[in-house]
């Protein structure tokens, strides 16, 4: 297997755990650089890969620049996710595999054209949804596949966590229409990925209410959705930032006619509940997965999500969250902000929709 090189571009609060990755993956990939307009948060991060896996990255501020210089074949974007579309762009240009933190867009014409991008330059686009690589979640979809659940009723995501104003004042990008989204586009969409994916991958429609009660921002810091999806099978969404006086849960429940199971904890990561009909062999090994807690929401997903990338890359196969599967949960969120906005149900296939579609006054509030 070829060992890969990579280039990070964004160096803020989610790239440690990019750092880790390449920490946790030495003999499939390096980790040749790091990119971010302010070079004190570039030099950070290379420092930290000099610690955790024991080599030195160059440090860039201007990612064209980086590509023009280095000898790369992938691209991770971990920047504000208002970027992410166009950095992701000018890096296929350049022919690199690109892997882009969620949301991979934010807008549904642009999550099209990296899709298009990609395929004509003949490179592999995936999309951090590291949770889907949790033990617990691999089991629940193992379940599903070997159809342990029976006919599929209905599924529930519970994002109930708590962002105060520092957290958006420290970088004002958060909680706007431009760069960001809102509850259900930062905090929220990696449940509504499991969501989707457990619950067959194909909406039909979308429904939601949001609001802006405590957080002095553009976008929502309350969400709820209600999706159809073309099995029947309907998916309840409950996404809020206003959690009092901290994080609480992130919960998936997954409930069939012969199966029920929860996976809850901080981040998707532990068993509790776990019910079928016709036992099997592998229920000895999820009784085991209780676990605890990460020492933060993001968990260490983003180890496996990088072994499964570069396999994909060195095979010629698609990543377990490729580009066509990480827009999905985009999609069900870019609809829910349409349904707020015109207060309609919104048809997922054919969604033409961005987050800079909504103003201020689409989420507000009587109070």
């Amino acid at each position: 297997m070829k060992k890969l090189r990579f280039l990070l571009i964004g160096c803020g609060r989610i790239s440690k755990n990019h750092i880790a990755a390449a920490a946790a993956n030495p003999d499939t990939m390096e980790l040749c650089a790091v990119c971010d307009p302010v070079v004190e948060r570039a030099e950070a991060k290379a420092q930290m890969l000099k610690e955790q896996a024991g080599y030195d990255a160059a440090v860039y501020t201007d990612y064209h620049k980086a590509l023009e210089e280095l000898d790369i074949d992938v691209c991770s974007i971990a920047t504000e996710s208002g970027y992410h579309a166009q950095i992701a762009l000018d890096c296929i240009a350049h022919g690199k595999h690109v892997l882009v933190e969620k949301p991979m867009a934010l807008s549904t014409k642009d999550a099209e054209a990296m899709l298009r991008a990609a395929e004509a330059n003949g490179v592999t686009l995936g999309v951090c949804h590291q949770n889907r690589f949790n033990a617990p979640i691999q089991e629940l979809h193992k379940a599903i596949e070997d159809g342990r659940f029976g006919k599929l009723v209905n599924g529930t995501a519970r994002i109930l966590w708590n962002r105060t104003m520092p957290y958006y004042t420290q970088a004002p990008w958060r909680g706007t229409w431009a760069q960001d989204g809102g509850t259900l586009m930062n905090q929220c969409i990696h449940d509504i990925d499991l969501l989707q994916w457990c619950l067959g991958g194909e909406p039909e429609t979308v429904m939601a209410m949001t609001g802006n009660y405590l957080r002095d921002i553009e976008a929502e810091d309350f969400g709820s959705i209600l999706i159809r999806f073309k099995n029947g099978a309907i998916g309840i969404v409950e996404g809020t930032a206003c959690v009092y006086p901290k994080n609480l849960e992130e919960t998936l429940s997954i409930f069939g006619a012969t199966g029920c199971a929860v996976i809850g904890g901080l981040a998707v990561n532990r068993v509790q509940t776990w019910n079928f009909e016709t036992p099997a062999p592998q229920d000895e090994l999820v009784a085991k997965l209780a676990g605890t807690d990460p020492k933060d929401v993001y968990g260490s997903g983003h180890n496996q999500l990088y072994a499964n990338f570069i396999n994909a890359v060195n095979t010629h196969t698609q990543p377990l969250v490729s580009g066509y599967e990480g827009i999905k949960a985009m999609k069900i969120v870019l609809a829910a902000y349409k349904s707020q906005k015109t207060g309609k149900a919104v048809a997922f296939d054919g969604l033409d929709f961005a987050s800079t579609d909504m103003t201020s006054a689409d989420v507000k509030v009587n109070g």
